[in-house]
């Protein structure tokens, strides 16, 4: 295990963008796809799988912000992908529901990164439905010889390609209980390695039990976070 923190910290100008959307691909039932395009692109920059990105919104004349993974970014079309885990409520989930091609969006961020190497011998990546934008970015960032193990749960995680050079072995479970119990039984590999979860926050916690407490991993090469919390919104915690 890794006792030194290879973890490199950065940050970005952050400023309101103002763009279009460019395409709309559903990729599952509750899951859809956003292509965002426009000038104030130009100058994006998204270092890290884990980065976020506010989504603004103009909710009863009230703005509302939600962090999403900047899935992918093409600089020269001045374009940014953001995919959405709809939930049964919420603005931004009703807003992707319903979106069109030409609709105008307004999209903030990221404030930094979060660079994390990826020569280690082994990385495990785990989370919910709403882990799954930066848990595949991060695989088809990964090069050829990388040993990964993908921990997920959701429908949506089903019908998706996990497309990678890296060597992935997936697992999908039933619901966040079986994440946590598949988690709880599973080996760490010796070796210089990274743990990367993110999920409900209750959820969260658990699993930074499990992995720092339970199976004694290095703080440092781990980053566990919550992503949202029931019955809350806008909630996004880090528990490394």
């Amino acid at each position: 295990m890794s006792e030194n923190n290879r973890i490199q910290r950065v940050r970005h100008e952050t400023r309101m963008r103002e763009v279009t959307v460019a395409k709309v691909e559903q990729l599952a039932p509750d899951f859809v796809s956003v292509t965002f395009e426009g000038e104030s692109l130009a100058d994006f920059v998204s270092s890290s799988y884990d980065d976020h990105v506010k989504f603004v919104q103009e909710v009863a004349g009230e703005r509302v912000m939600r962090d999403y993974t900047p899935r992918r970014y093409h600089r020269a079309a001045r374009q940014l992908t953001i995919e959405f885990a709809l939930h049964a409520q919420g603005a931004a989930s009703d807003w992707a529901r319903g979106v069109a091609v030409g609709q105008p969006a307004i999209i903030a961020g990221p404030r930094g990164s979060m660079i994390i190497p990826m020569d280690y011998e082994w990385q495990l990546l785990a989370g919910d439905d709403t882990a799954l934008p930066a848990i595949r970015r991060r695989l088809e960032e990964l090069p050829a010889g990388v040993k990964v193990q993908v921990l997920v749960t959701g429908q949506a995680a089903e019908q998706l390609d996990f497309t990678s050079a890296a060597t992935v072995e997936l697992r999908i479970v039933a619901d966040a209980a079986a994440l946590v119990r598949a988690l709880r039984d599973l080996s760490l590999p010796e070796g210089d390695g990274f743990v990367w979860f993110a999920g409900e926050a209750a959820v969260a916690k658990q699993v930074r039990d499990i992995v720092f407490v339970e199976k004694a991993f290095p703080r440092q090469a781990a980053r566990i976070s919550a992503y949202w919390k029931e019955g809350a919104l806008g909630h996004h915690e880090n528990l490394e």
